[in-house]
């Protein structure tokens, strides 16, 4: 695959996620009522979805900076991995198998904007000078 498909992936992921987690970070700080009754319901309180609500703007911030943050924006994927996941065994433990579609898509869609990260922006290890 050649690096202008693979970069027409990423930001393509990337701009999917920024939009599902921005607009999700933004009606949980705004308090939308529809996306508040259902992290209630499986269980979380309001303190923890301000919090989450914050990470995940701050998260989409830093992945729309293009070629900057590299190292902090694998961790943003990360973060984002485990909530999707966190999400995805909460909907399936309280709601049931049909509540997880949506999660089961973004962690398509993550998985594929992180291996396309990775094509784009290898990892570069530095071994440790040994005095």
């Amino acid at each position: 695959m050649n690096r202008k498909i693979t970069k027409a992936i990423y930001w393509t992921g990337t701009a999917l996620i920024s939009l599902w987690f921005g607009s999700s970070g933004f009606f949980e700080l705004t308090g939308n009522p529809i996306v508040w009754n259902i992290t209630r319901q499986l269980g979380y309180p309001p303190h923890f979805i301000y919090i989450l609500g914050v990470a995940k703007l701050a998260g989409v911030i830093v992945l729309l900076i293009p070629n900057k943050l590299l190292r902090l924006k694998e961790w943003v994927i990360a973060g984002i991995f485990f909530d999707i996941l966190f999400a995805f065994f909460s909907k399936i433990s309280v709601l049931g198998f049909p509540a997880t579609i949506d999660a089961m898509i973004a962690l398509g869609i993550i998985s594929v904007t992180y291996l396309m990260y990775r094509k784009l922006y290898p990892a570069a290890y530095q071994q440790a000078a040994i005095a």
